[in-house]
């Protein structure tokens, strides 16, 4: 195949992108980024356990987090992904298999919850 000018039907536009106007200015790359990434700020969550209504199991419950549910699914994603738990999303609460109050309590503190609560 031959790769001319001729035969790309793209050619004729390559010309008019220089008429064009300068598009919006981007943000820095680490501020994007950081914002896209991280979780709105958590003022508090309550962290703890239970057992009842969960057939016997015990699980950690994560709670008053105030974020909306897809920001909520992203942080039970990477709380599930870095202590190692299953777990999911019940309504408002994250619910985490096992007793894992404390190892989930430091990582809200590290990931910047600014009151964690062990109840």
């Amino acid at each position: 195949m031959a790769n001319d000018r001729d035969d790309n039907p793209f050619a004729a536009l390559q010309g008019l992108r220089d008429a064009l106007p300068p598009g919006p200015a981007t943000a820095a790359p680490e501020a994007a980024g950081e914002k896209a990434s991280g979780p709105t700020k958590m003022a508090r969550a309550v962290v703890r356990m239970q057992r009842k209504g969960y057939g016997g199991k015990t699980v950690t419950l994560v709670d008053k987090l105030e974020l909306p549910p897809d920001e909520l699914e992203a942080l039970l994603k990477k709380v599930k992904g870095h202590l190692g738990l299953g777990g999911r999303r019940d309504g408002e609460l994250l619910v985490l298999q096992g007793d894992c109050r404390d190892r989930v309590a430091a990582y809200l503190t590290k990931l910047g919850v600014k009151k964690v609560t062990l109840g």
